[in-house]
Order: structure tokens, then sequence, then C-alpha cells
């Protein structure tokens, strides 16, 4: 793919090097809105950044098979993750290209792929597994001093996958899955019969508040979050029971209960019990989650609860609020633009999107 901003980078960088040091935003990384990993026909590995034409603005290359990111608020520089059980994170400078710092975990330690900034920036906050302790932890990263590891704190539970902040708060809000693995078996459930996911609600390391699913819920793992501008925390799970799960949705806030949403037993057994990304609209009125193994994108209704509808697109997995309407992506390398339930506008790229599209703020 060509890279539009080649010529600013240069520029760039021949200010650096004559000692003059501009405050670098988004838009010198080409304004880009979202931020995918992906995998190359060749075989390699990129962290892309995407307009909201859905036209690739950036595209760096990544050592091994990303899954999420995290975009800092102001700087053009974002966090690529490696996939579960990864060791490391890259920081990249988005203008430059350069990478400006590697996080590794500590020993005994592996992240789970996800990520996210404090409201100023200055720090960065990342779940990763304990797997001796059987325990989740979240990493604290001074973005400001070359990403030095500084503090770690407890999730409130196991296989903590997901992060977010909560709007206007340094209030994180994390996925924990439930699920306990170690990196000696791979990818191997060890603790299906007594899994508890949980939602944590923890700020400055201190547990503000967690949310807990019923009893016959239990082997339902919380994994991905989105949070909406009133701070309702829309999530999406995956089923490790037998049969069909009865709901793979839910919405909380604080202080609130948990609500599940709910729709048929065939809806149910046609995402095959996978949720791979979940976002919340704008108005926060709409749930949507995908499945890539299901093939399916499905619209929940806040208020009543309820599926709404579907839409058939193949392999899709990342999905992310886009004005009134939303953004989906794909393995096979198709990007959509989704308004009023229906794609609208539809760009087929060269590349394999992986899991997850992340939201570039403007500021």
């Amino acid at each position: 793919m060509e890279v539009p901003n080649k010529g600013r980078r240069r520029f760039l960088a021949g200010l650096l090097a004559a000692g003059v040091v501009p405050r670098a935003t988004w838009a010198d990384a080409g304004s880009p809105a979202f931020l995918s990993a992906a995998a190359k026909a060749d075989g390699s590995f990129v962290l892309c950044g995407i307009g909201e034409d859905l036209q690739v603005r950036f595209e760096l290359p990544l050592p091994t098979r990303g899954h999420a990111a995290a975009a800092h608020p102001t700087r053009p520089e974002a966090v690529a993750f490696a996939r579960r059980p990864g060791t490391f994170a890259l920081v990249i400078d988005c203008a430059t290209g350069q990478q400006k710092a590697v996080l590794a975990s500590p020993e005994g330690r592996h992240f789970y792929g996800h990520g996210t900034f404090s409201s100023d920036g200055q720090l960065l906050f990342t779940t990763e597994n304990d797997y001796e302790a059987g325990r989740g932890r979240i990493g604290v990263w001074d973005a400001q001093s070359g990403y030095r590891r500084i503090d770690e704190w407890d999730s409130g539970g196991i296989g903590p996958h997901d992060i977010k902040r909560l709007p206007g708060t340094d209030i994180l809000v994390l996925a924990n899955g439930g699920i306990d693995t170690h990196p000696d078996t791979g990818r191997t459930k060890l603790n299906i019969p007594t899994m508890a996911p949980n939602l944590a609600f923890v700020e400055d390391g201190n547990m503000v508040e967690m949310a807990t699913l019923t009893e016959q819920m239990h082997k339902n793992s919380i994994r991905h979050l989105a949070v909406g501008h009133n701070k309702q925390v829309a999530f999406g799970m995956q089923w490790q029971g037998d049969g069909p799960a009865t709901s793979l949705v839910g919405v909380h806030r604080m202080g609130q209960p948990v609500k599940l949403m709910s729709a048929s037993t065939t809806a149910m057994r046609d995402m095959q019990g996978y949720v791979g990304s979940v976002a919340l609209s704008s108005d926060g009125q709409t749930i949507v989650v995908t499945s890539p193994r299901g093939g399916l994108l499905q619209y929940y209704n806040v208020a009543s609860g309820e599926l709404s509808h579907s839409l058939e697109i193949q392999d899709v997995c990342g999905v992310v609020a886009f004005g009134t309407g939303m953004i989906a992506s794909s393995g096979n390398g198709e990007m959509q633009q989704i308004a009023y339930g229906m794609p609208h506008l539809q760009k087929l790229t060269d590349v394999q999107w992986d899991n997850h599209l992340i939201a570039v703020s403007a500021s």
C-alpha cells in the first residue's frame, strides 16, 4: 500500500535533525480515525491508520501478528500489542514511523493484547496475566518517561482481556474473563468449572465497583468492552458452556445491575458462542457485536434488551462506532461503513484485518 504522508514524515525528520521540535499531532500522521493490525499477502504484519473514508493513511511494520492498539489522546503515538499471550508491545510514532519504545512484560507475565491511556496521556495501562499466581494484573507505565514501568495493580479477577477508561474520568473498567491459562499449556483453559467473570472498575489501584454475572452464566467469559459518553459499558462474551448461550451481550452502568441482551436460540447458535468485538452507538441506544466464527454482525436495542437485526459479513470481527453508524472490518480485507443497519460504503483492501478497530482521538 502507498503511504500518503511519507513526504510529511521526511519533513518532520528534517526539522528534528535541525533541532526544531514541533508539537506533532495526529494530523501529522494523516489524520487517521481508526487503528487496526493487519496481515499482508507476503506474510508480514502491520499496524494501519485508517481514515473516515476507509482509506489507509499509514502502514507500519510489526514483528509478529498484532491484536489491538492504544492510541495516545494527543500525540500521534500508538501502542501495538502482540496477540495473546504476547510478552511485548511496541510504541510507534505514527508520524515518523519510528519505534519509540518496547514494552516487555515482567517475568512470569504476558499481555492480553489490550491497553488504554490515562485521560492526560501520561500513563498507559495494560492487562496482564500473572500465570503462576493465576491472577490478573494491570501494568502501569509512564508514557512521559520512555514508557518505564512504574507500578502494577490487581485487576480484580482472572484473565483480564479488554480494558477501557470511562470518559471524563480516570476510572478503568476491565473485562475479567475468568479463564485461567498458562504458557506451558498454550491457550488451554484450565478452570472452566470454577471460572467467575466480572467487570471491575478500578481507580488509582483501588477497586471502585465490581459487577458479576449470575451463577447460571458463570461460564460466559466477559472479553470485550465499549464505553459510552454517559459512562455506559457494553460488553461481549464468549460462552464456555454446553449448548447455545442464552446471551452473549450485556450492558452496565456503575451503581446499577447488569442487563443482559436476549435473542432467539437460533440467533445465539448462529454466533457460535463467540463475540469478537463490541461497539456502542454514539447515542448509547444500540450495541453492535461481531462473530468472525459465525460471520455475523448483530444489533441490540439497549432499551428493549433484544436483538433487532443481523448482517452477514464473512469473517467480520472489528467494529467501532462512527458518527451515527458503524465501521466494520473483516479477515478477508473488507472494510464497511454501515448506516441505519445497512452497509453503504464498502472497500476491499489487500490486507487481512485483525480482531479490532480502535478509534483515534481528534484532540
